[in-house]
């Protein structure tokens, strides 16, 4: 397998002491921070982003494919595995050396019960930073950013480098939790974050018109606008909560999350609505590969 990386660069020196602090955050978290797979939300979590990758993605056969966090590999859906054994070239990045360990074990070789499909290909990956992502520009055929992009101050950096290197043709999804969540999860997370008890650290969120103009002004053509999770915050954070430390009360948050489930899809309009807003971009041009 060609490898599109660079040699790993540096954070510039004026941002170096705050980029190793945040290192050392998501370090810290990648440590301590429980495994969500098997929660009902979690499960719920993975049809959606699994529907997003069917319905807005090229096939996933031989596709290469960026993703610029690894944390669902190591602790939530496993939505890079999946793609992995549908025969998707997968490169992840994080800026967590825990989690990059724990997301290369979650793609150990061969078929898996729930993926009777063994891998042809595995994780290329390396710990590295959204805003100075380590590869050639137009590398990836597509790109998922679903809930990254909004812990950092430079959004628009972050943007600017995913669509640098995006293939032209390519598409990426990328997603940031919703302002105008109806749950209002936004609120609820400031809330938590002014009494430090929310554990993914610094995150912003945004309309769906921000996020459109901010994709736009790194030069990707808007080509779908949906969301994913329509379910309230706190009702995710109970059932992760509950599946990790008190298995028995997992059945209850289990059994409150189905409606959502079922309301997703059986009712398509709601998802528009969810927490996580999902954009779809394409990069302008032709790739050479087509011609």
């Amino acid at each position: 397998m060609t490898a599109p990386f660079d040699k790993l660069k540096a954070p510039p020196a004026t941002s170096r002491g705050a980029r190793s602090a945040y290192r050392d955050f998501w370090a810290g978290v990648g440590e301590r921070f429980p495994d969500l797979d098997g929660a009902a939300s979690t499960r719920y979590y993975a049809d959606n982003e699994r529907r997003l990758f069917a319905e807005h993605f090229p096939p996933l056969e031989g596709l290469k494919i960026l993703k610029t966090d690894l944390w669902d590999e190591a602790k939530n859906t496993r939505i890079l595995v999946w793609a992995g054994h549908q025969g998707a070239r997968a490169y992840g990045i994080d800026i967590s050396g825990p989690i990059i360990a724990q997301a290369r074990a979650s793609f150990e070789p061969g078929p898996c019960a729930h993926q009777p499909r063994p891998y042809r290909h595995g994780l290329l990956s390396a710990v590295a930073d959204v805003r100075d992502l380590p590869f050639r520009d137009s590398s990836f055929d597509a790109v998922y950013s679903m809930g990254t992009i909004e812990h950092f101050d430079e959004t628009e950096r972050a943007v600017e480098e995913i669509s640098r290197v995006l293939k032209p043709g390519g598409r990426a999804i990328v997603g940031v939790p919703n302002r105008h969540d109806p749950f209002l999860r936004p609120l609820f997370v400031t809330m938590l974050q002014a009494v430090r008890l929310y554990g993914y650290g610094y995150e912003k969120s945004y309309s769906r018109r921000a996020l459109k103009q901010m994709l736009e002004r790194a030069g990707l053509d808007v080509v779908a606008e949906t969301a994913i999770l329509f379910i309230p915050g706190w009702l995710r954070m109970l059932d992760l909560a509950c599946h990790s430390w008190c298995r028995p009360l997992a059945a209850l948050t289990g059994a409150l999350v189905r409606p959502f489930a079922f309301l997703d899809r059986h009712v398509p309009a709601v998802r528009r609505h969810g927490y996580l807003l999902a954009t779809v971009v394409r990069k302008p041009g032709v790739s050479l590969q087509t011609l």
